[in-house]
């Protein structure tokens, strides 16, 4: 899908230039992001879920793609991805069905 290949690419470009301009918020952010989704009492994989559905739930199509590519990475499989997409309607409601509409393109490309 060209618009998740967009999507990584922009995602690159923004990280390499705050990167590049030292950044010390975007460097900070990149460690708390290592410590919340390293593996503690949940492992990575039950937090990059939680993310998903999060993720349906504010309606960010980069963070849905990241998170189910992540999540994906980490071992899940495409059916524990959907209800954790699944948990986002839930949470969200009406408006939860148009950002899974995105998610559920993502799972399509990730797991062909």
């Amino acid at each position: 899908m060209e618009k998740l290949k967009e999507l990584t690419k922009k995602r690159k470009e923004a990280h390499s230039k705050l990167l590049s301009l030292n950044s010390k918020v975007y460097k900070a952010f990149l460690k708390m992001e290592e410590a919340a989704f390293s593996d503690g009492a949940l492992q990575k994989k039950h937090k990059e879920l939680i993310a998903v559905g999060i993720s349906v739930v504010i309606n960010c199509e980069s963070c849905m793609q990241w998170h189910i590519e992540q999540s994906a990475q980490a071992g899940a499989s495409q059916e524990e991805v959907l209800e954790a997409i699944e948990v986002g309607i839930e949470m969200s409601g009406g408006p939860g069905t148009v950002s899974a509409r995105f998610a559920l393109d993502v799972i399509s490309e990730i797991y062909q």
